[in-house]
């Protein structure tokens, strides 16, 4: 798992996979890594991972599913209850586990077949929180790096400071600079930060 600034860094007792260097922990989800980490404790074979969009709550249950083997279902909430029940039943039974991802946890996540009802009413829930201190710095960070730019560490903290603090805004924000910069062929500094940011609408004049 990547490390942020400032960040403990975690034992891991499982090998790296290539989507590890992507999930970066913190406080934000810790909780839901540790959860992972912890399979052989589970009290059924079979976890509701939850959180906000783009928060990395797929990638990191895809990542357990890729070392201990099991199911993975996205937007669990939205899938067929015929297909979850069975293949929540499938955990059980095979000892290989079952994730389900999804926006709404119960009583909020309510399916009509009762069979699953009851089995999700007994089923693990783990949250993925929106970024800290930590995380949302170290995500800019990281979204600058996949289009191959560093940003200063001055730039980093004045977008830190401003932006409102969530996922979407890291990706919109990200996007909005690497647009600007190109456009106005500019270094990637904190003048051409805020002005980007600006132009987008995504602080004041002011800032």
């Amino acid at each position: 798992m990547k490390q942020g600034p400032d960040q403990i860094a975690l034992p891991l007792d499982w090998p790296q996979s290539d989507g590890d260097a992507r999930f970066i922990v913190s406080a934000a989800n810790q909780d839901a890594f540790d959860h992972f980490r912890k399979f052989s404790l589970w009290p059924v074979k079979a976890t509701i991972l939850t959180g906000p969009r783009r928060s990395g709550r797929t990638l990191l249950a895809r990542s357990f599913i890729e070392r201990v083997g099991g199911r993975l279902f996205d937007e669990a909430d939205r899938r067929d209850e015929e297909e979850l029940f069975h293949a929540w039943n499938q955990a059980q039974d095979t000892g290989r586990p079952l994730i389900m991802v999804a926006d709404g946890v119960p009583p909020a996540w309510s399916p009509r077949l009762p069979d699953l009802k009851t089995r999700l009413a007994i089923t693990p829930v783990v949250r993925i929180h929106h970024p800290d201190d930590v995380l949302f710095p170290a995500l800019i960070q990281l979204q600058f790096a996949d289009r191959g730019l560093h940003i200063p560490g001055d730039a980093l903290r004045f977008m830190s400071d401003r932006l409102h603090r969530d996922y979407w805004t890291i990706e919109r924000a990200v996007e909005a600079v690497d647009r600007y910069a190109i456009a106005e062929r500019a270094r990637l500094s904190l003048p051409t930060i805020r002005r980007a940011l600006i132009d987008a609408r995504m602080i004041g004049e002011a800032a």
